[in-house]
């Protein structure tokens, strides 16, 4: 069967936009108020800081990679979610901060560990391809 072709777009269209993480968003906008969906918002949130600071050499300078790191911080303080899960993912946004690739890719492990029993398997395989791409 030949391959599916994308349909043309107008010249003034858009170039469509790439959501990051769409698994982990879906499973915060599924999951009900409390515990399950504050996590998945907070891996959500976390992971996307990642995902900014792998490239962060061409993208956001450090002065500003440490201060998305505090902030995240700051809003995992208040965050409604298992102290152990806090934790891990304050260290993976203070690894995101010192731009060292292995530090972050550990601290990923470490979330990853954490949240093997309260994300979904569309959420962690995100995490999981993230992991590869720090790795690679």
């Amino acid at each position: 069967m030949p391959a599916p072709v994308a349909a043309p777009r107008a010249p003034y269209s858009l170039e469509p936009s790439v959501f990051s993480f769409p698994a982990l968003a879906a499973m915060v906008g599924r999951a009900p108020l409390g515990g399950a969906r504050e996590a998945a918002m907070a891996c959500f949130m976390v992971s996307r800081i990642v995902r900014d600071a792998i490239g962060a050499s061409e993208q956001l300078a450090p002065e500003q990679l440490k201060q998305r790191a505090a902030n995240a911080k700051h809003w995992l303080g208040s965050a409604a979610i298992a102290p152990a899960l806090k934790g891990a993912l304050a260290r993976l946004a203070d690894a995101t901060a010192s731009g060292d690739g292995a530090a972050v890719k550990v601290a990923l492990d470490g979330v990853m560990t954490v949240t093997a029993n309260q994300l979904d398997s569309a959420a962690r395989l995100e995490l999981g391809r993230l992991a590869q791409a720090i790795a690679g």
